[in-house]
C-alpha cells in the first residue's frame, strides 16, 4: 500500500491490484474514516476525498492502514438484472479467442455474477469484473469510430455497457435495452461500484 497527496482535499492510495483495490473499498464505503466525503475506485487505487475542515490527509492515511481488508471480499451496492440480446458484431470473434464458440460465450456470460468494480470512460460507464477467466479477451486491435449505445462488450478481465454511442475498441457481444445513464434518473447511473449485475438472455 502507497499513499499520495491527491490535490489538496484527496488522498491516493495505491495498491497491488484489483481485488486488493475491491477489498479495502468493500470496508471503507460503508464506514469511512472521519472526514471522508468520496471513495473513487479504479483499477489498481482508491483515491479518498476529504473535507480539510474535519480532518488532513495524514490522519486518514492512518486510519486507512488500520483497517485489516479481507482478501477476496467485495462492496455490495444491491443487485441488477441486465437482459441482452446477443448479437454483437464481435460474438462470433470472442467464440474463436476464447474456444467457447458463439453459444458458450453467451452461457459464460450469462451464468455468472458480475460486480461493477469502478466507473470512468464516459458517464455511466462501469468496469464489471467476473469470476470466469475463459472471458478475459483483448480489446480489438483497430477500435471502431462508432458503437451504439448500449452495446454489451468485452474486453480484459472485464464487460460494460456502453452508455452512449461513442468510439470504442471493446469486443461487442450483444446489446440491451437498459440505459445506464440517465440525468432524469436519481441517481443518473445504474452501474455504481459494488453493483452485483446477471445478465439474462433476451
Amino acid at each position: 500500500m502507497r499513499l499520495l497527496p491527491c490535490g489538496d482535499t484527496g488522498l491516493l492510495v495505491e495498491l497491488g491490484d484489483l481485488d486488493d483495490v475491491l477489498a479495502l473499498y468493500a470496508e471503507l464505503v460503508d464506514a469511512p474514516p472521519d472526514g471522508v466525503v468520496d471513495l473513487v475506485p479504479a483499477a489498481r487505487t482508491l483515491m479518498l476525498r476529504i473535507d480539510p475542515t474535519r480532518t488532513d490527509p495524514d490522519r486518514v492515511g492512518r486510519a486507512v492502514r488500520a483497517v485489516e481488508a479481507q482478501p477476496g471480499n467485495r462492496p455490495d451496492a444491491g443487485d441488477l438484472e441486465v437482459p441482452v440480446t446477443y448479437d454483437g458484431e464481435d460474438l462470433a470473434e470472442v467464440g474463436r479467442l476464447t474456444g467457447l464458440g458463439e453459444r458458450g460465450v453467451v452461457e459464460a456470460h450469462t451464468a455468472q455474477e458480475w460486480t461493477v468494480a469502478f466507473c470512468g470512460f464516459a458517464p455511466g460507464f462501469g468496469y464489471l469484473v467476473g469470476t470466469d477467466e475463459r472471458l478475459t479477451v483483448p480489446r480489438r486491435s483497430v477500435p471502431r469510430t462508432r458503437v451504439p449505445a448500449r452495446s454489451v462488450a468485452l474486453a480484459g478481465e472485464f464487460t460494460g455497457v456502453y452508455p452512449r454511442e461513442s468510439p470504442g475498441g471493446w469486443q461487442l457481444i450483444g446489446h440491451t435495452t437498459v440505459q445506464p445513464w440517465d440525468l432524469h434518473r436519481d441517481p443518473p447511473a445504474l452501474l455504481v461500484p459494488g453493483v452485483r449485475v446477471r445478465f439474462v438472455e433476451a
